[in-house]
């Protein structure tokens, strides 16, 4: 039997993406985001999920994509990656895939505008193409700058 990925599908600026659905912990509305100051570019804030301090990546600010004000149909893809809890904002989630690893092309040259870093491939699901994304390198973080804010986010300060 061939290897399937189940994957979680959201869009953002009119494209697909998707991420390995054991990534994600669960989804939410958007919700009142709490502001940081001297805080990286890309971290929107924090949010209080039943209790635990979460921080709060916009993805279009990370992976370059244009700006928008956020609205009441996006949505926040709470992640855990490397043992850091993480939301993720995107303008919204369209469904779980299951995806042969047959029907993922590896080259990310195929995407413009995006960190190809940034991309494991590229899932062909009939006429529709999904990126892949590498969460672990997205919310990867500058060691130099982005390490101390993101933690003591995290961490309540």
């Amino acid at each position: 039997m061939e290897e399937e990925l189940q994957l979680v599908a959201f869009t953002i600026d009119h494209e697909e993406f998707a991420v390995d659905i054991l990534q994600v912990q669960e989804i939410e509305k958007i919700i009142h985001i709490t502001r940081v100051p001297r805080s990286p570019n890309s971290l929107e804030g924090v949010i209080n999920l039943r209790g635990e301090v979460i921080p709060v990546i916009n993805l279009r600010k990370r992976l370059k994509l244009p700006l928008k004000a956020n609205e009441d149909n996006n949505k926040i893809v709470i992640v855990k990656v490397n043992d850091l809890t993480v939301g993720i904002i995107v303008d919204g989630v369209s469904e779980v895939v299951r995806l042969k690893k047959d029907m993922i092309e590896s080259s990310p040259g195929l995407v413009e505008n995006i960190e190809v870093n940034y991309i494991k491939g590229v899932g062909k699901l009939g006429e529709r193409l999904l990126i892949l994304l590498d969460l672990p390198v997205i919310l990867e973080l500058d060691k130099q700058n982005d390490q101390t804010a993101y933690q003591e986010v995290h961490d309540g300060f």
